[in-house]
């Protein structure tokens, strides 16, 4: 062998040791939740993939960690399944239940037989084919026969192995259920909402929306999980039973849903349904039910299927969270930003155990997408804690009595233009004292978070901007004990009680502050980090963008942002009338504090009993550094300080693999 042979032997050995450790670390993150990389350090490892790769592009394999985006389609193949993807019955009461085991009893002639309940999650389905191990097709349901290749969608999930782990048949077939974690699924929205784009109305729809992207590097930036549901080879399931191919897949590399049960009987069954739906809104996913399967693939066989479902299995539907009920108007309210977001007012209607008489329409677009009409009937969804949306219009009930909806040009509060500007979802209100912005504003800058100024509600709101009492938040400090005397339903010792409120509020701080100015995208933890960085509104008000950019954890678009609102002469003006009226400004102590390297963006738990210091003391100290203090040990916890008697926390770093500090070690840290 010569040495380029043997050069490139050795550089084929390291990216096959590469794979396989960045592939184990995959398993610990995803399937095992037992991290031993931070995940800069994990990124390090993929990047020198990459590197390695590029260098040498003979040497990539289909089930290299970095094969996981496959850029931009164009459009998507039809793909065939070679097992249809039926559908099940739907069973909404346990007498149906019940009714479904007098029937695979009847049929199973006298033989024993046992149940298995898993969760129906509220996600889309997906066949991902496999041969000689590698995941080679990933297609949708589609109508059950054809569905959509999305293969360089399905391999951005990273619960999905490009390979399959040990042995395994030449061609096989796992079927599951694609979804998007609740927790995922606000992030995204909120995300889309800042940049003023158009957010999903429930993570089912998410989901969907993102498997049928073109771009996967879209997909992948989205997180969609999946839980396995069945196995197949060819046309045959690979096992007696359909318990066993749960442990099997997770042999073989998937994400298995933990909840699920081997029932011997309909009354565990029930019991189970029982149980997961007090569980319900705990889950971090959605769920609409429980799916009941018979346990034996014999007797799968030998029962058999009408032309729509298996007779061996049947959805048991939990309460319905979604309904039908007629929009009687839309009434557009206005944001402390100047948002019209529109509001479906409804015909009350029950769902979920709650009365639904309005619900989200988010803003014109969906208004068009929707082709909604005053007087339509609509289907509308509850999911979780989520506001009802309205999923679609039920237009084979129209009657000729509707009416067509005109997105309004003006701000239904004060008449001012309402300007949309190029490439944004958002319709704002152009006028900056619009009182529903004012109103907003105030609301937003008195709540407890910020200035804290307790008794400040609503109504009262409503009452000092209605006047003409308040314009903006600078007005509150100008308030007299007369004047709040003076307003309806108010007695002299609440408005003393506020009076003094509003005076109290005045030595909240520095950061306080700068969350209740509503600085867009300054919310309460970059309100810290500015705070802790300038010290005072002054400093902070002089930075360029480049001064604030490069502060840790501030990003571009955050530090225009606060470029953009110390430049703004209104802002100004308000600054100067909250500093003259005895707003404190800056933060306490030496003003020539500077931020230490080793807390910056790091995150500690304190547990167990510090001999120096109170707990709220370290935490203080840790703050002031530019570090941030959590209350649970996670795989992004970057030190665990330990005191004295330190319990679970300390256990559970330990088996995270996070670094842990003694108390001694952590004044070294400070000092």
């Amino acid at each position: 062998m010569n040495l380029f042979e043997q050069a490139k032997n050795n550089i084929k050995t390291e990216i096959e040791t590469l794979c396989v450790e960045i592939n184990r670390h995959n398993d610990l993150y995803y399937l095992k939740n037992t991290p031993e990389l931070a995940d800069a350090e994990f990124d390090a490892l993929l990047e020198k993939l990459k590197k390695l790769e590029e260098e040498n592009p003979e040497l990539i394999t289909a089930d290299s960690p970095t094969q996981r985006v496959g850029g931009r389609a164009t459009s998507f193949t039809p793909f065939v399944h070679r097992v249809s993807m039926m559908s099940l019955d739907n069973s909404y009461n346990i007498e149906d239940l019940r009714s479904f085991d007098e029937r695979c009893r009847r049929l199973a002639d006298g033989r024993d037989f046992q149940y298995v309940a898993e969760l129906k999650i509220d996600g889309l389905s997906l066949a991902l084919h496999f041969e000689n191990g590698f995941l080679v097709a990933g297609a949708t349901r589609g109508d059950g026969f054809i569905g959509d290749d999305v293969l360089n969608n399905v391999k951005t999930i990273r619960t999905i192995p490009l390979k399959l782990k040990g042995d395994f048949p030449k061609q096989v077939e796992v079927r599951g259920e694609a979804f998007l974690a609740r927790s995922v699924f606000e992030k995204i929205n909120n995300d889309l909402e800042m940049l003023g784009e158009k957010t999903f109305a429930n993570p089912r729809n998410a989901a969907s929306g993102t498997l049928r992207q073109l771009d996967s590097a879209i997909v992948a930036s989205r997180r969609l999980d999946i839980f396995p549901y069945d196995v197949l080879s060819g046309n045959q399931k690979l096992f007696p039973t359909h318990w066993e191919i749960f442990a099997w897949l997770e042999k073989k590399g998937f994400h298995v849903n933990p909840n699920r049960a081997l029932c011997e009987n309909i009354e565990e069954v029930i019991k189970f349904c029982d149980q997961m739906l007090a569980k319900r809104d705990a889950l971090d996913y959605d769920i609409d039910g429980v799916v009941i399967k018979v346990n034996s693939t014999q007797l799968q066989e030998e029962f058999g299927a009408t032309t729509k479902a298996p007779r061996w299995a049947i959805a048991y539907k939990y309460p319905a969270m979604q309904a039908t009920t007629r929009l009687n108007d839309i009434v557009v309210q206005v944001g402390r930003t100047g948002a019209l977001t529109p509001v479906a007012y409804l015909e009350p209607v029950q769902l979920a155990g709650t009365i639904v008489a309005r619900a989200s329409l988010h803003n014109e677009d969906e208004i068009k997408r929707l082709n909604i009409k005053l007087g339509d009937w609509v289907l509308i969804e509850k999911s979780g804690e989520i506001i009802p949306q309205i999923l679609q219009v039920i237009e084979s009930k129209r009657d000729g009595d509707e009416v067509e909806y005109e997105f309004p040009t003006y701000c239904p509060v004060c008449g001012f233009d309402a300007v949309r500007p190029e490439g944004e979802a958002v319709t704002r209100c152009s006028n900056t004292d619009c009182p529903a912005k004012v109103k907003a504003r105030i609301l937003y800058f008195a709540a407890r978070k910020a200035m804290d100024i307790e008794g400040l509600g609503n109504i009262l709101v409503e009452k000092l901007v209605d006047l003409g009492l308040v314009k903006n938040v600078a007005d509150l400090y100008s308030l007299t004990l007369e004047q709040v005397s003076e307003l309806e339903r108010m007695a002299e010792k609440s408005a003393t009680n506020l009076i003094n409120q509003i005076e109290a509020s005045k030595t909240r701080g520095l950061q306080r502050l700068l969350f209740g100015l509503d600085i867009r995208h300054v919310g309460e933890r970059y309100a810290k980090i500015l705070a802790r960085a300038f010290r005072s509104i002054e400093k902070l008000a002089e930075a360029s963008v480049e001064e604030l950019d490069a502060i840790h954890e501030i990003g571009l678009a955050v530090a225009v942002s606060v470029f953009n609102f110390f430049q703004n002469p209104h802002n100004q003006e308000i600054i100067e009338r909250l500093k003259a009226a005895g707003v404190k400004m800056e933060i306490d102590g030496d003003s020539s504090m500077v931020l230490d390297e080793n807390f910056i963006g790091k995150t500690f738990v304190l547990t167990g009993k510090l001999e120096n210091f109170t707990r709220d003391e370290a935490g203080k100290l840790v703050e002031e550094r530019g570090g941030r203090v959590s209350s649970t040990v996670s795989k992004k916890t970057d030190y665990v300080v330990a005191g004295a008697d330190a319990g679970s926390k300390l256990t559970k770093a330990e088996s995270l693999g996070v670094k842990i500090v003694n108390e001694e070690e952590f004044e070294n840290m400070i000092s």
